[in-house]
């Protein structure tokens, strides 16, 4: 798959797709609907198949003072397309141009000019141009006028009515349901990071962690966590982690803090995935060192339980 971060000055090999259009942010199933509606016309075009999002999200352009609310890294989006057939990743540059384009704007400098699209995808609360006036049956209008289809994914809730949405998977995460944000992604929610040093407390108590920060990841439950930590080679490790402001030894900033079970390696520098499979209990202040590590030893236990109960990764 290639990464095109422009949409001005494209190569004609990078042009023609048929493409879904939206922030994409989690690639969850109600996502994956959309680009499924972008594949089919790609198919019946002989046309390649293109996602168009933004970095950074117009979220936070707008509101550059907001918490952090990402659930994935440019490269974990990408990752995610990948399986779903997706040729050309346009991670457009959302800046003060981009901001200012009206809809009719966005329709043909960016998709009918800029990327010469064959057809759009896009969900059926798509908003788009300057105000967020254009909506779907809008830009079916504009491709008309300017030489490409659209298809429009309407709602999708799961059999159980659950929704599938960016905004559905984060009320997950605060609330520490892990499990229900799973099913809305399709897959467990994981934090990328390089392992980072840290102040080594752990050591001194059998209980070495990874640590990685939160950056613009949406802040889940603070609280300790079963969890599994993909390593660069490929390896997935099971272990517990404890992500939050650390009560007991008070943290400025949020963190990620991940006990690997059964490991002892070097891996300072180190980009790793950890999924956050299963949410323990809240995060606590303990009377003394000793009862501290009484309660790791319990999480640990717990952790372990969950993982088998949960079966191994994906």
């Amino acid at each position: 798959m290639q990464i095109v971060r422009d949409w001005r000055g494209l190569a004609d090999a990078l042009k023609g797709a048929a493409v879904a259009v939206g922030a994409f942010d989690g690639v969850h199933r109600g996502h994956q609907a959309v680009i499924a509606g972008a594949k089919a016309a790609a198919e019946r075009l002989g046309a390649p198949l293109g996602v168009v999002s933004f970095d950074p999200h117009p979220r936070r352009w707008f509101q550059p003072d907001a918490a952090p609310f990402g659930l994935m890294t440019a490269d974990q989006m990408a990752e995610a397309l990948a399986p779903l057939g997706v040729d050309i990743l346009y991670l457009l540059p959302f800046d003060a141009e981009m901001a200012g384009m009206s809809d009719s704007g966005f329709a043909e400098r960016v998709l009918a000019q800029g990327l010469g699209i064959r057809h759009a995808g896009v969900g059926f609360d798509f908003t788009f141009g300057k105000g967020r006036s254009g909506s779907p049956e809008a830009l079916r209008t504009y491709g008309e006028r300017l030489g490409f289809t659209v298809s429009v994914a309407e709602r999708l809730d799961d059999a159980d009515g659950l929704k599938l949405s960016s905004s559905a998977v984060r009320e997950a995460l605060k609330a520490g349901d892990m499990a229900r944000a799973a099913a809305i992604l399709g897959r467990p929610f994981a934090i990328r990071g390089e392992v980072i040093h840290g102040d080594k407390r752990g050591r001194t108590i059998g209980v070495p962690t990874a640590n990685i920060e939160l950056n613009g990841y949406m802040r889940p439950a603070y609280g300790v966590y079963a969890v599994r930590t993909r390593l660069p080679d490929g390896r997935v490790i099971d272990g517990v982690a404890s992500l939050g402001v650390r009560p007991m030894y008070a943290l400025e900033t949020p963190l990620l803090e991940v006990w690997l079970f059964d490991f002892d390696e070097e891996i300072y520098g180190q980009t790793v995935d950890t999924q956050l499979i299963a949410w323990l209990r809240g995060e606590e202040k303990f009377d003394g060192l000793e009862a501290l590590k009484v309660q790791i030893d319990a999480d640990a236990k717990a952790a372990r339980a969950a993982l088998a109960v949960q079966g191994s990764s994906s």
